[in-house]
């Protein structure tokens, strides 16, 4: 998934406390660096904003240890970020000490670049490998036993939506009824149209069909490949079915003819209140608070997916490029930025959801005040239970941006479900093979 996750402006109010708070917590212990060869200098190249830098946890880890400098870099757009690093691998420059690595890329990474990387088991990153959930970290592991990358976030999946919208539209506001109402997908557009018939013209149920479809399929086990890795996009019906009931919403004006994270007014419409259910992954929570601003505080609330199933939608890794000069170091600090005090932490305050067993336990309890005191860490974590191990591909981040492409081309060209499906198959085919 290409994670834009959250905006600065939503985290830097929580940087302060966030390192008084961290510089006593998790991964490894301190060290003067200087005394063991002299100032090292880290280069870290992340993707959106993993809110790291947000939260004040380089300016934590810097304190804890004297001679390491961290110098960050970020691409906010994911598809911009990752081109952009498969050249600097290619040309053998520019890389930095750690990269970030999203989770629809992690089995072309493992499959076609094992040599690019640094395998974590032989270096201070070792110990951290095992305290993950159970799929994680398989994902970033080679047949012979390479790990290539540390898990930071996952994406357990709940149905953000806006209180007052619905209950103008006289649905049901509190979430346990709503959820109720919206056994299935497509008791969902159902739902949709009771809105419809009585929201005001300005106001779509949904964001996207794109986001519908990526809901959907982050509910399947085999989604794109099969567990032998074949390529199955085009044959699997569960995906074809899954594509036809987004498209349904799109041609029913049931969503906001929207492109998610990159048409600005997909961004305005947190406020703006243009949509009203998105489909959100843990992280999306922060991102709302972002762009809905405290004017959306009491507005917004989070119930379960259609069905109460589960999903997982986004997570990534840290990993260390074989070319860093400073393997120890950078292995040091991804055990500690990923270790499950600030994966906690990271929930807590920008709704980064961790991926390491005792940081899900410790936020079990955790509620939100700006989603009407929704108990996020229940929601979440019940969808991450819930949720299947999913057949990762090395061409999933691919094939998404076709199928969102195709949806697009539904909601904003009239082009008819059958043809924009066989526009994206054709197109996956010809870049992924």
């Amino acid at each position: 998934m290409q994670t834009p996750r959250r905006t600065a402006a939503a985290l830097a109010a929580v940087a302060t406390s966030s390192v008084l708070l961290l510089s006593a917590c998790g991964g490894s212990g301190e060290s003067d660096t200087s005394a063991q060869g002299g100032p090292v200098e880290l280069k870290v190249n992340l993707f959106g904003t993993f809110g790291y830098q947000e939260l004040g946890l380089f300016e934590a880890y810097e304190a804890q240890h004297p001679g390491i400098t961290i110098s960050y870099e970020s691409t906010q757009d994911e598809d911009k970020y990752w081109p952009a690093l498969q050249t600097r691998l290619a040309s053998g420059s520019g890389m930095a000490d750690v990269q970030g690595i999203e989770v629809s890329r992690i089995a072309d990474v493992v499959a076609n670049q094992p040599d690019q990387w640094t395998d974590l088991r032989d270096t201070p990153a070792a110990d951290a490998i095992g305290r993950y959930i159970d799929w994680k970290e398989p994902a970033a592991t080679t047949p012979d036993g390479a790990v290539l990358g540390l898990g930071t976030d996952i994406g357990p999946m709940g149905m953000c939506y806006r209180t007052d919208l619905l209950q103008q539209a006289g649905l049901p506001t509190d979430p346990t009824e709503l959820a109720a109402q919206m056994p299935t997908w497509d008791a969902y557009l159902a739902l949709g149209e009771r809105f419809k018939a009585s929201a005001p013209a300005t106001t779509a149920w949904a964001d996207a069909a794109g986001g519908i479809y990526d809901a959907m399929t982050s509910q399947l086990e085999v989604k794109n490949y099969d567990k032998s890795g074949n390529l199955i996009f085009d044959s699997n019906p569960e995906l074809r079915s899954r594509f036809d009931t987004a498209a349904k919403a799109a041609q029913a004006g049931l969503t906001a003819k929207l492109e998610q994270f990159a048409d600005p007014g997909w961004d305005q419409g947190f406020s703006s209140g243009s949509y009203a259910t998105i489909a959100c992954p843990s992280w999306m929570i922060g991102y709302i608070k972002g762009k809905a601003g405290d004017g959306g505080s009491g507005k917004w609330n989070i119930t379960s997916l259609p069905g109460g199933a589960g999903g997982n939608w986004g997570g990534s890794y840290l990993a260390i490029p074989a070319s860093s000069e400073h393997k120890t170091e950078a292995a040091e600090l991804i055990a500690w930025l990923t270790a499950p005090e600030q994966q906690a932490q990271l929930f807590a305050k920008v709704g980064n959801f961790p991926s390491t067993k005792e940081g899900i336990a410790q936020v079990a309890g955790t509620t939100d005040p700006y989603f009407n005191g929704a108990p996020i860490g229940k929601i979440f974590s019940d969808s991450a239970n819930a949720a299947p191990i999913q057949v990762l591909g090395q061409q999933d981040g691919v094939i998404k941006n076709e199928v969102s492409q195709a949806l697009l081309s539904v909601e904003t060209a009239g082009v008819s479900p059958d043809d924009a499906w066989n526009t994206a198959v054709n197109n996956v085919k010809n870049q992924a093979g």
